[in-house]
């Protein structure tokens, strides 16, 4: 109950190759030594960030879903990155949330990258998702998301009592296709998310050139719930396993009780 032990997979990935990217990401997996409870794959881990979602969606009785269950089983851990999602005429950069059992939980990417026109092909998400694992609850969001701080702030009742003052969750994970030119916004966003909601971050962001020539620096990082950085990694893939300590998330928020005086306030669905 008191550790978290997560696997970021920093890795290139094959365009549009779903197949392709599921073998490696597979072999990546079963490689891995150490202790594994939560394994973090980047955003549309199976085809890159693609702005074709009418030739590579599924749906969520698919194979990549099928694999997801898979290998979340085999390696008992439970797996997590996003993939391209058909809901009736809708498509979705749905983050799935895949236990060992063979359930799940799902966030739909809630901020859509109108730069790159990911808004003119993807449905907006409406629901944050925070899941629960050994005690510690963890707030899922893909790429994008980071540069919307409300979206991802703790949020506390507003009643007046002890229970109230408790945080939200314990852990921010980001799944991403990130591209270098602006992994300077990344490393600091990710940072910031840190610090103001005093928690752990986690990171996960792919490397290398997709099939549009945007490359992709990786930069994955886990920070602590001061900021400071556990583990960086840039340019190159990596499989990385970090183990988080409970005791630090509580002695940070103990000795700097800055969460009660934060605002409070409300997210309204448009």
């Amino acid at each position: 109950m008191s550790t978290l032990h997560i696997t970021t997979i920093q890795t290139s990935l094959f365009w549009e190759d779903k197949s392709a990217n599921l073998l490696m990401l597979e072999e990546k997996i079963r490689g891995v030594k150490e202790k594994m409870e939560v394994v973090v794959l980047p955003e549309m881990f199976s085809t890159g960030f693609s702005m074709q979602p009418a030739k590579l969606a599924e749906t969520m009785d698919g194979p990549t879903m099928s694999w997801m269950k898979r290998v979340a089983a085999e390696n008992r851990i439970i797996l997590t990155g996003s993939i391209i999602i058909r809901e009736g005429d809708a498509f979705y950069n749905r983050l799935v949330w895949m236990l060992p059992n063979g359930t799940y939980g799902s966030y739909d990417k809630r901020h859509l990258f109108g730069f790159a026109g990911e808004d003119q092909h993807y449905a907006q998400g409406t629901k944050r998702f925070i899941a629960s694992v050994k005690g510690w609850k963890i707030n899922l969001q893909v790429c994008y998301d980071l540069r919307f701080p409300v979206w991802a702030r703790q949020q506390q009742n507003s009643a007046e009592d002890e229970v109230s003052l408790l945080p939200e969750y314990d852990v921010l994970i980001n799944v991403a296709n990130w591209p270098e030119r602006r992994s300077h916004a990344w490393r600091t966003l990710l940072t910031a998310r840190a610090i103001e909601n005093q928690c752990f971050v986690v990171g996960v962001n792919r490397v290398g050139k997709d099939g549009n020539d945007i490359y992709h620096s990786g930069d994955s990082m886990v920070l602590n719930p001061m900021g400071e950085v556990i583990y960086h990694k840039a340019h190159e893939e990596e499989v990385h396993t970090v183990v988080l300590e409970k005791k630090e998330l509580e002695e940070t928020r103990a000795r700097f009780p800055f969460l009660k005086d934060a605002d409070q306030f409300a997210i309204l669905e448009q």
